[in-house]
């Protein structure tokens, strides 16, 4: 099975107070009901990831970006974690957007961030306070979650 990811895209709100060079991975097997991205189930849909695609990428932007996101891809634990050593390597913040409910140790030990949880249109994505996803900055342990609500507004989920 490849690697594979849509081409990146350079994203700002994903990470709070980042600029990130995001890979959306495909083949995902969460499936979430209403997710926005089921493109990204086809696992042979987009392009091969490679380590020397991802270092292209990343001098591309070095300098401008400050961390590396993954949409996925924890179900290639060795291809993932291949790719966030080389980010933290190079100095970069690594994150995991994954829709399950926590991240394997072994994945966990790469990243600065990572999102967990299930999409549910009932209660909302991170800018949602009912939410049951959780932003996590794992040196810590704390969540991030407020940083994505604006306050002021009032929030209803989908």
């Amino acid at each position: 099975m490849t690697f594979n990811c849509l081409p990146p895209t350079i994203v700002f709100q994903e990470v709070p107070n980042e600029i990130s060079l995001c890979f959306s991975i495909t083949g995902c097997q969460v499936g979430c009901k209403g997710c926005h991205s089921t493109e990204l189930w086809n696992k042979n849909f987009g392009q091969t990831l490679t380590n020397t695609n991802l270092l292209h990428w990343i001098n591309k932007y070095q300098g401008l970006i400050s961390t590396v996101l993954f949409m996925g891809g924890e179900w290639q634990q060795h291809c993932l974690i291949e790719k966030l050593i080389i980010a933290k390597h190079l100095g970069l913040k690594t994150c995991l957007y994954t829709g399950k409910n926590t991240v394997d140790d072994e994945i966990k030990q790469h990243l600065t961030y990572a999102k967990v949880g299930k999409w549910d249109p009932q209660r909302g994505g991170l800018n949602t306070p009912g939410t049951n996803q959780k932003f996590i900055e794992l040196a810590t342990g704390n969540s991030l979650n407020h940083l994505f609500i604006k306050q002021g507004i009032q929030h209803v989920a989908a």
